[in-house]
């Protein structure tokens, strides 16, 4: 995996001053390291009967798309609240100045579906909880997820549940 890490350049004082910001932009733009990435990101869930492959908006789109072709399952994106037309179920989750909001189309997800949630960063843990409770509402059996990068000093794994596995290829 180190092979593709490189590619991922760190940005110091973005978007605001203290915080590094991790660009996965020139990964995106390698095709070969980008097919490596989604092979690490696959790995776990290879026979495991994953019928969707659930993104988070936005980069956990380009992550999630690729990875559903490659299981041969569906693809479902968790869009910002107002991208999906009625009706949606929706989650909320706290971000540091207030509160977001994650939706997904009723029926994208069928009850009882075998899903894997995925990301781009695993940072605070907002985010994914938020996608986790969602698709718990949707009926869906989640497999596990998947993250490009964790952030370890954020600590977000600690508020996720121990028994569904959480994979992320890199850690910084």
């Amino acid at each position: 995996m180190t092979e593709f890490a490189s590619l991922i350049r760190a940005v110091p004082d973005f978007p605001k001053p203290g915080v590094t910001f991790r660009d996965i932009t020139p990964l995106l733009a390698d095709g070969p390291a980008f097919a490596r990435c989604i092979d690490a990101l696959v790995e776990p869930w290879l026979g495991s009967g994953v019928q969707a492959v659930c993104g988070v908006e936005s980069r956990g789109f380009i992550f999630a798309a690729a990875m559903a072709q490659k299981l041969g399952a569906g693809f479902v994106p968790l869009r910002k609240p107002g991208k999906l037309p009625p009706p949606v179920m929706h989650a909320d989750y706290q971000l540091e100045y207030g509160t977001d909001r994650l939706e997904a189309r009723v029926g994208t997800v069928r009850q009882g579906e075998r899903v894997v949630l995925v990301d781009d960063v695993l940072a605070t843990g907002g985010t994914i909880g938020a996608a986790r409770n969602l698709l718990g509402q949707l009926g869906a059996e989640l497999l596990g997820a998947s993250v490009v990068i964790e952030l370890l000093a954020l600590q977000g794994r600690a508020l996720w549940p121990r028994e569904i596995p959480l994979h992320s290829v890199l850690h910084y």
